[in-house]
């Protein structure tokens, strides 16, 4: 099988706590909906969700985050996708304006 036909789009979703809902929290599940639609939107294939449901964006150590990264150093992830920049560095509008950014 091509290689480039393995290479696959990351959807990455988090929320630092859960909202007590069975399964995804409704945030999670709003951003894999606005997430897919965008990729299939602009056609990027063989999309795969990572996911940290409950885990603060303040540190690496979240399992989906984990699992993500190794994906990209193996050359399985051609594009990384994420309804926000907050899912990633875990800062929200207020952290980047107290830090004058």
């Amino acid at each position: 099988m091509n290689r480039q036909s393995n290479i696959i789009t990351a959807l990455y979703c988090r929320l630092s706590r859960d909202d007590d809902v069975q399964g995804d929290s409704n945030s999670i599940a709003n951003q894999k909906r606005l997430l897919s639609r965008y990729a299939k939107d602009y056609g990027l294939p063989n999309t795969k969700y990572f996911v940290d449901d409950g885990y603060t964006g303040t540190n690496f150590n979240r399992p989906g985050f984990t699992e993500m990264i190794e994906a990209i150093e193996d050359g399985y992830i051609g594009a990384v996708m994420v309804k926000d920049y907050c899912a990633i560095i875990g800062l929200n509008q207020k952290d980047l304006e107290n830090q004058g950014i």
